[in-house]
């Protein structure tokens, strides 16, 4: 079961992963539902206040 999130505004965001060429992992959110993954532990999301699009962030 993959992260969903809805933003202030009601909108939905999935959240991805992709694994760079130097081995990081980047997080980030989408609105297309198809291979979205969960959160990973030791993270939150919040909410970019003038956008709303939600961001991934280290406790």
């Amino acid at each position: 079961m993959g992260y969903e999130h809805k933003n202030s505004k009601g909108q939905a965001y999935f959240l991805h992963s992709n694994k760079m060429k130097n081995g990081q992992v980047l997080h980030f959110f989408s609105k297309k539902k198809e291979g979205f993954v969960d959160l990973p532990a030791g993270y939150k999301v919040i909410e970019n206040k003038k956008t709303g699009l939600p961001m991934v962030k280290k406790k």
